[in-house]
């Protein structure tokens, strides 16, 4: 890979970093809305369903971040 098709693969690098980070951001404001709610509130189909939102958002984080690392890889 030449200098120019490096540097390209570097910034989509970091379009993707930006990318997890709102994605965490996102995760982070769910668990703290889930955190904050009343507990029996949690434990009703919306608080479960923000649980699974949680939880969906942590694979994408996940994999995003593998895919990040592969990326990286290729030379």
């Amino acid at each position: 890979m030449n200098a120019e098709r490096r540097k390209r693969r570097d910034a989509i690098g970091e379009i993707l970093s930006a990318i997890i980070s709102d994605i965490e951001e996102l995760k982070d404001d769910e668990e703290g809305a889930l955190e904050n709610m009343p507990e029996s509130l949690q434990e009703s189909e919306r608080g479960e369903k923000m649980r699974e939102n949680v939880d969906s958002l942590e694979e994408i984080i996940s994999e995003l971040e593998s895919q990040r690392d592969y990326l990286s890889e290729v030379d």
